[in-house]
């Protein structure tokens, strides 16, 4: 089953969602750049809003 992302948003070229995988929150920031090969996955919303604040691509 997909995901269903909500509360998308914005950082600069990164993308910051949430969504619920087995009944628990997960948060995810995922690279739009071409090339780049940055997503991480937290339990935390705040912890993934600093990944993708601190993240600078390599591409």
């Amino acid at each position: 089953m997909t995901p269903r992302f909500r509360n998308v948003r914005r950082i600069g070229p990164v993308q910051v969602a949430s969504y619920i995988a087995r009944g628990r929150d997960r948060h995810l920031a995922a690279c739009t750049a071409p090339r780049c090969d940055f997503s991480t996955e937290y339990d935390s919303r705040a912890a993934v809003e600093l990944a993708a604040r601190t993240h600078r691509c390599s591409a």
